[in-house]
């Protein structure tokens, strides 16, 4: 899982670069500054948690032994696609319900961090 998570971590910091950019840019004539600062808010929670998903590539080891680390890469992943992703569609499409999704990208990340501290303990 270490090449996975570490692959995935740095993927998304990259496109987590280029979303600020794409928003501080492109963006900053087309939304409200409200809207500006969820596709920010989208873009600053990516970059964090690609972070994250290399502390769990690096906790999981190259054998991918342990398992919370690899949970919690998981649930990083997931919490990103659910988090940054809904609020990236909810400023970019004006669609406000996809704002009910964005909670639950919250809930992945805060269970991602709880594996990620299992795992340092049990390093």
């Amino acid at each position: 899982m270490f090449r996975t998570f570490a692959f995935l971590g740095a993927l998304s910091g990259g496109l987590a670069v280029a979303a600020g950019a794409f928003g501080a840019h492109a963006l900053r004539a087309r939304l409200t500054p409200e809207m500006l600062a969820v596709f920010e808010t989208a873009a600053r929670y990516q970059m964090y948690h690609a972070l994250a998903l290399l502390a769990a590539a690096a906790l999981a080891g190259a054998d991918g032994s342990t398992r919370p680390a690899v949970w919690a890469g998981w649930l990083f992943l997931v919490g990103t696609l659910l988090f940054s992703g809904s609020l990236y569609a909810l400023t970019l499409s004006g669609v406000s319900r996809l704002g009910i999704i964005t909670p639950f990208g919250g809930v992945a990340f805060l269970a991602g961090w709880a594996c990620l501290a299992v795992a340092a303990l049990r390093r």
